[in-house]
């Protein structure tokens, strides 16, 4: 069966931190083009992170540069998020996608896992 599953969200204080995980099947994970994205209560979907599929090129969006980390693990077919010093305004449903290109637009999305950021 072609999927992800994520996991690993929840709610944590202002300044936690917070390791997502997203493991894929029936598809060669690879050699796939993986991003993380979010959608907040209202808002549209927004990207957060992407990686190549040697890992070696990451790119974030400026809001979570040197606070969010993005790695792959080719071997357990699992993507991560680590996110540390977390924020209210990272409150959103995240989604691990593949072949992302922008606003709705990827191949492949898991069903998400909610991240809560509140004192």
């Amino acid at each position: 069966q072609v999927q992800l599953v994520e996991s690993g969200g929840g709610l944590v204080q202002p300044g936690g931190s917070l390791r997502l995980s997203c493991v894929a099947s029936g598809f060669s994970f690879s050699n796939a083009y993986m991003a993380w994205i979010r959608q907040a209560p209202g808002k549209g979907m927004e990207y957060v992170s992407s990686i190549y599929t040697d890992g070696s090129n990451k790119n974030y969006q400026d809001s979570v540069k040197g606070r969010f980390t993005i790695s792959r693990d080719n071997a357990k077919n699992t993507l991560y998020l680590q996110m540390n010093n977390l924020r209210p305004e990272d409150t959103a449903v995240y989604y691990c996608a593949k072949d992302y290109s922008g606003g709705d637009q990827y191949t492949l999305k898991g069903q998400g896992t909610q991240v809560t950021v509140s004192s």
